[in-house]
């Protein structure tokens, strides 16, 4: 659950996030792709791959002068069952809030 808590972290941030969502569409790529036309530093986007790095989320790879950087999959599947896991307490509470929604809506 640890690693779990970690990833959910990591991703809390909007940067992390965007950098992780473009892996995962675009495939691996280089620090410097990733930096292309968001306004951010090299230096941040360094620390934020340090950050995914470390939680487990994304890999780095050396290819001769460039690290190249990949969304793991592990990390992807991770939240994806957690997610699934929780569905049927989210409906659930859904239902329930649409259920007081109509009976307020009933009294007025």
């Amino acid at each position: 659950m640890f690693q779990l808590a970690t990833t959910f972290a990591a991703l809390g941030d909007a940067t992390r996030f965007a950098i992780v969502e473009r892996l995962l569409i675009e495939g691996e790529l280089s620090a410097g792709s990733l930096r292309e036309g968001t306004g951010i530093s090299a230096p941040a986007v360094s620390r934020h791959l340090k950050v995914l790095r470390k939680a487990g989320v994304i890999d780095q790879r050396i290819d001769k002068q460039r690290r190249l950087y990949a969304a793991r999959p592990e990390a992807v599947q991770a939240v994806a069952a957690w997610t699934i896991s929780h569905k049927g307490f989210w409906e659930a509470s859904l239902n329930r809030l649409e259920a007081a929604l109509s009976k307020e809506m009933k009294k007025k």
